[in-house]
């Protein structure tokens, strides 16, 4: 009897996995939803006005760029990650909403979208449900993800995870409304700078900006290296520091995932830490997370 049973485990592990198999091409294989086309457009538009930007470049345009990857950037760093996702500070709420706005300008969701699907990636990490995972192939983990809203609700399920953001009026509002932001967002900087401003601004500020986030997710699971014992494939990528404005000191983040600052050492630079840091200083961040002594002795590769 135990034989059998043994047998029949085994029948249904090997069918599990190629069922698993099968889905991980599931992108080239089903029928798009209507998001996954505005995704995929969205995004082609983007690199589409990269190819443009060297033909419109102009000074005014390289500073819109850099700012608007700035200004991004920070927005997914310290918003939508820090504060929204892990809950590692609390600011005032209009100075939240704020920073949740400056997020939403990097193109990469609404901070409802976004949220939940990093909070499922910290929940299922490196398993057959994480949202992204690099085991699934680089170009999986790095973009092709988000092109497949269908995939990621039947390995994570409903956005049952950020009850804590549904239940404002704002993050609704801008879930509703994300994709007239971002049409008011290009109209704004076609009329003020024209081709130049839209092509560099919304095209090369964004399109890096997406990418940097996008390595966090598949580079930073596959290259560099690891000082704490996670049950995961994090690594610390040290160059991507000043780029990502601290993020690609992804195995500490994992490490203590609630901690505002990631870049734990002196010498590990972390931009977004540093205005939390600053907020704090001034009064207007409160209740910042950091590991304590034990949770790092706790946690390290060699004690």
């Amino acid at each position: 009897m135990s034989m059998a049973l043994e047998e029949e485990n085994h029948r249904k592990n090997v069918e599990d996995k190629a069922e698993m198999g099968r889905r991980k091409r599931a992108i080239w294989q089903r029928k798009w939803k209507r998001l996954d086309i505005v995704k995929a457009f969205s995004s082609l538009f983007v690199h589409f006005l990269c190819l443009l930007a060297p033909f419109n470049f102009t000074w005014p345009a390289l500073r819109v760029a850099l700012v608007v990857y700035t200004v991004g950037g920070l927005g997914i760093t310290v918003s939508y990650h820090r504060n929204l996702a892990h809950r590692s500070f609390k600011v005032p709420k209009w100075l939240e909403y704020l920073f949740a706005y400056c997020g939403l300008l990097a193109i990469q969701g609404d901070p409802i979208d976004w949220v939940s699907t990093h909070r499922y990636h910290h929940q299922f990490t490196d398993s057959d449900r994480d949202p992204h995972s690099p085991k699934e192939g680089f170009w999986f983990s790095h973009l092709l993800w988000l092109f497949d809203t269908g995939y990621l609700v039947e390995k994570c399920g409903r956005r049952t995870n950020v009850e804590d953001l549904k239940r404002q009026w704002y993050y609704k509002f801008l879930q509703r409304t994300v994709m007239y932001h971002i049409l008011a967002f290009g109209f704004l900087l076609y009329y003020y700078g024209g081709l130049s401003f839209l092509t560099w601004g919304m095209g090369i500020g964004v399109a890096m900006e997406h990418h940097v986030t996008c390595c966090i997710n598949s580079l930073c699971h596959i290259w560099g290296s690891r000082t704490w014992k996670t049950n995961d494939t994090s690594r610390n990528v040290w160059w991507l520091s000043v780029f990502s404005f601290g993020e690609s000191w992804h195995n500490n983040h994992h490490a203590f995932e609630s901690s505002a600052r990631q870049g734990l050492e002196w010498w590990q630079i972390d931009i977004s830490w540093y205005i939390v840091r600053f907020l704090e200083i001034i009064g207007l961040a409160t209740d910042v997370k950091l590991p304590s002594e034990s949770q790092r002795r706790r946690m390290a590769l060699v004690r």
